[in-house]
């Protein structure tokens, strides 16, 4: 929001919140219904398109931040090298509001302005009338009211909410209060209200006329250099004619310089143009894909995630994955977009952050929780991970985290698999279990006397169970399954290692394969602690639920704007941490197979490094005694 808001700041629709779009209810009915009934000359098919022409514009713009996010995350051709925050994501989550006001615009205009009814699918005149216009008198007023604007009572009451955002994403370009939209439709409808009265409009006009300005609006406004040089090589007027990225994004960093709308021919024209703005070009171009330091590689968890990724939905990304209802009605893309990854999936880089002078990256192996259970998937998964590792040994990663990559013994025993047919690997692999581990037990009250392990044994159940036995805890499990494979694994006297006949425990550890009826059955007031990567489903309200191993994250790790799967917000999972931690303090061995690091030395290293924990042994005991 801006500094001091003025009149007309919010939205009409902001109290709908989700609801907003019931606003185009009676005009998306009545085109439809007219179409539908009406016959001949009555039948007019500009009015009923409104509607798809609304739904390709939030499809184009999904498309660009998709894109921004992507190529920003590689590094290649990035202007600003600082990073987002979920401040700007929050307050730049409502960019379809734009394309609601205009829609609204559109249907009343096809309704009641003279020449704008019955239009025909194309017109070549008014084709070319538009774009003089906007070349003419649209370019020039923008710029003399853009400059307006920076004027400090315009600037406080409503531009400085767009300028809020320094690193810019391709929807900060149509951030704006309510007001400043009223202004901009105004300048944009000269062109289609001159058709209108002309008689020259057509539907094909005025598509590629608001695509242009949602296409170059949403080019200026990436955080990196995609423009060629060797077009202004070919044409060198062109750069009169047609802005950067890098350009607009000086006008993000100097406020006081490249007012221009799309053509900066006005800027050189007044003097306003900035004297970097040619260096800054040339240098954004010439910067290569970033190598990173530390590497994490995770993949998706359900059909749905891939919407929550930090290249999906912004909004939905920096929330913890939940079900959300209206995902369902996309079930058509989430099909393809599942079979493509099924059938020809290739890694992709997520994301990037940046942590006193590491540089990490995440990459996405395209392969869904369900295929990790299926065998028959297992020697394609493990090729994928191979491949990323050997493509991170290239590019010169220091340290890597399997993340949940290494769920299982059998998949690729814990990530020991890679590194036994890569015995010559620089690269240190990293599961992050002994991390996990200290994770857990100093979530755990002082005082505890039992807890209760369940569900499938993983490399990190076998460290907790030993650890809390040599701590004078009694560890206790209901299946003699379990019992046995605990007592094989260490010595542990049996009055530490229990086969329990009841379910009386009040702090559970639990992994993959709690079933629901274990979980109906525990004593009110249990303490559930996941020691799995993926938390079990919560089915007792009358419990207490922690989430999976993880610790908050120090405020100088910047370029935080995705929540990571489930967790809150700069929250970090145990096992992405470890790796981070591991290149920080330089150690050279792999933490992975049936290795373990010290787990004290990792919890003190990481405590250093500014993590913190979530959840306090004095808050735990506090709901342990309610």
């Amino acid at each position: 929001m801006a500094s001091t808001p003025g009149i007309l700041t919010d939205w009409p629709w902001t109290p709908l919140g989700s609801f907003k779009y019931v606003v185009l209810a009676p005009w998306v009915v009545h085109g439809t219904y007219s179409f539908m009934v009406n016959q001949g000359h009555d039948r007019d098919l500009s009015y009923f398109l409104i509607l798809p022409f609304m739904l390709w514009r939030m499809l184009h713009n999904q498309l660009w931040i998709s894109l921004s996010r992507y190529r920003t995350a590689k590094g290649k051709g990035r202007i600003v090298d600082k990073g987002l925050e979920f401040e700007q994501v929050d307050r730049e989550r409502n960019w379809d509001d734009q394309i609601i006001f205009n829609g609204i615009l559109f249907f009343l205009g096809s309704r009641h302005l003279p020449g704008a009814q019955n239009l025909p699918l194309w017109r070549g005149d008014g084709f070319v009338m538009t774009f003089l216009i906007h070349a003419g008198p649209v370019e020039f007023l923008y710029y003399w009211f853009h400059r307006a604007l920076h004027h400090h009572f315009l600037y406080s009451r409503y531009h400085s909410h767009h300028h809020s955002s320094i690193v810019t994403e391709p929807i900060t370009s149509v951030i704006h209060p309510f007001a400043e939209h009223i202004a901009y439709f105004i300048l944009f409808a000269i062109p289609m209200v001159t058709m209108a009265f002309t008689g020259t409009g057509s539907v094909g006009s005025y598509l590629i006329y608001v695509t242009y300005i949602d296409l170059m609006n949403n080019m200026g406004h990436c955080n990196f250099e995609l423009i060629p040089n060797w077009i202004f090589s070919i044409f060198p007027p062109l750069k009169y004619l047609m802005y950067t990225p890098s350009f607009h994004s000086l006008h993000h960093t100097q406020f006081r310089t490249n007012y221009s709308l799309f053509m900066p021919i006005y800027d050189y024209i007044y003097g306003t143009m900035d004297k970097s703005t040619d260096s800054l070009y040339e240098s954004s171009l010439k910067r290569e894909e970033e190598s990173p330091d530390v590497l994490h590689l995770t993949h998706l968890t359900t059909p749905e995630s891939i919407y929550q990724l930090p290249v999906g939905f912004a909004s939905l990304a920096s929330k913890p994955h939940t079900s959300t209802w209206y995902l369902w009605l996309m079930w058509p893309v989430t099909l393809w977009s599942t079979l493509l990854t099924w059938i020809y999936g290739r890694t992709f880089v997520l994301e990037r952050q940046r942590f006193e002078k590491l540089k990490l990256q995440t990459w996405a192996i395209p392969k869904y929780s369900l295929q990790y259970f299926l065998e028959w998937q297992n020697e394609a998964i493990n090729v994928l991970i191979e491949e990323a590792i050997l493509e991170a040994e290239e590019k010169g990663v220091k340290v890597l985290s399997l993340g949940l990559l290494n769920q299982s013994e059998e998949l690729n025993r814990y990530g020991g698999l890679y590194v036994h047919r890569n015995p010559q690997l620089k690269i240190k692999v990293v599961d992050g279990s002994s991390l996990a581990v200290a994770v857990i037990l100093n979530s755990i009250p002082k005082g505890t006397i039992q807890v209760l392990v369940r569900g499938n044994l993983t490399k990190v159940a076998y460290a907790l169970a030993f650890s809390l036995c040599q701590r004078g805890i009694q560890v206790a499990t209901l299946h003699q399954s379990d019992y046995l494979k605990l007592t094989k694994s260490f010595n542990a006297t049996e009055s530490k290692l229990v086969l329990a006949k009841s379910c009386a425990a009040k702090i559970w550890l639990v992994g993959d394969g709690l079933s629901k009826e274990e979980q109906l059955n525990a004593p009110k007031g249990t303490i559930f602690v996941p020691f799995s990567q993926i938390p079990p489903k919560k089915l007792r309200a009358d419990c207490n639920y922690h989430c999976t191993p993880a610790m908050k994250t120090p405020t100088s790790l910047e370029n935080i704007y995705s929540c990571e799967n489930w967790l809150p917000r700069r929250v970090m999972s145990a096992w992405r941490i470890a790796a981070i931690v591991h290149a920080l303090e330089g150690w050279n061995e792999h933490e992975c197979g049936y290795t373990m690091s010290d787990i004290n030395k990792v919890w003190q290293a990481t405590l250093r490094h500014g993590f913190q924990p979530l959840t306090t042994t004095a808050t735990t005991q506090t709901k342990l005694n309610q």
